[in-house]
């Protein structure tokens, strides 16, 4: 009889049993075809947001690192500082030689002014000349006119002769001082032409040679936080060499959700989506299309697909949906894996 009573028990646990798991099951199909009936959904996503590498600009050896591993920075704040020793002692040498070709400017300056003095000089003196040789020439040509008549001796007319030749002499030597004095001006001008180049060229070496003293102290592009350190103080680092990541907070993160192309024809931006993340499971996150990928994801790989190879399968391919969170989310990850619900 106990035997008896036991096993009725037992069966009727079993009926039960089956009952709800047939009742869980009926529940669980419903909730699916009102899900997909609802929503297109897909759980090939992941929260991203942008991830800036700071990297050096100038290559040398680290001097101090100021931030920790997952510190949160704001914008301009110092991250690390390379030593700065070579980099002064290069431009100490550049301002020099600035100093020099500025120098030489001076020197020209000073030059060209005392050949325009000279310049004026010879003019002064030209006039003079000039007046000397013309009543020269008319004394020459009077005693031209006394020798044809014999009024005058030969003697006294080569003494008035030689005169004028001596006169015209002077006149010629004062032109052609004039046109060496206007020449060597030319001449200094030119140069002063070449050493203010020179001049544009030496402030622009130096101006590269602070650009690097500045480049020496690497700062924080915006507000956001760090990743994984790993650089240490003393190590040689490249120009170019990424020193950290750096999560950009100003702009925000989103989701990539990758659907199957046969669930995005009726896709298009502004559509709201409900996002679940895998790290928060009891929570629901909102947001919405903000646009689709003009390819398939397999269109960005490094050996896209080619179907006229010969061995061609058809598979089904995924498109990029970027789905805009409606907040900031800061307990959202990039990388975290999530499940994508697109209201129809």
């Amino acid at each position: 009889m106990s035997k008896h009573k036991s096993d009725s028990i037992i069966i009727s646990a079993t009926q039960w049993f089956g009952i709800v798991l047939l009742l869980v099951l009926v529940g669980w199909g419903g909730k699916y075809l009102i899900d997909i009936s609802q929503y297109e959904q897909t759980n090939d996503a992941q929260v991203d947001a942008y991830l800036a590498p700071i990297s050096a600009k100038i290559g040398g050896y680290i001097d101090r690192i100021y931030f920790r591993e997952n510190q949160v920075v704001h914008k301009g704040d110092t991250l690390l500082r390379i030593v700065v020793d070579e980099f002064q002692l290069k431009g100490d040498a550049a301002a020099a030689d600035l100093l020099i070709s500025r120098a030489k400017l001076d020197v020209l300056n000073a030059g060209e002014e005392t050949q325009q003095r000279n310049i004026e000089v010879i003019s002064a003196h030209i006039p003079g000349v000039l007046a000397k040789l013309e009543h020269q020439q008319q004394e020459y040509n009077r005693y031209v006119n006394l020798l044809k008549e014999e009024s005058t001796t030969r003697q006294k007319f080569e003494s008035v002769q030689a005169a004028l030749l001596i006169d015209k002499s002077e006149y010629e030597e004062a032109i052609a001082s004039m046109k060496v004095a206007q020449s060597k001006l030319k001449d200094l001008r030119a140069q002063r032409i070449a050493i203010a180049a020179e001049i544009k060229v030496k402030e622009a070496i130096l101006a590269r040679q602070e650009l690097d003293i500045h480049y020496t102290v690497v700062k924080a592009p915006f507000e956001g936080q760090l990743g994984k350190k790993t650089i240490q103080e003393g190590q040689l680092v490249q120009p170019g060499q990424t020193l950290a990541f750096l999560i950009n907070r100003d702009e925000g993160k989103w989701v990539v959700a990758n659907f199957k192309e046969t669930q995005v024809s009726h896709f298009s931006p502004g559509q709201a989506a409900k996002i679940k993340v895998d790290a928060f499971p009891n929570e629901i996150f909102t947001g919405t299309i903000e646009s689709l990928s003009p390819t398939t994801g397999s269109r960005y790989s490094l050996l896209p697909p080619d179907n006229a190879t010969g061995n061609f399968v058809k598979v089904t391919q995924r498109i990029p949906v970027r789905i805009k969170l409606n907040s900031n989310y800061s307990q959202l990850a990039p990388g975290m894996n999530a499940s994508v619900f697109i209201i129809k």
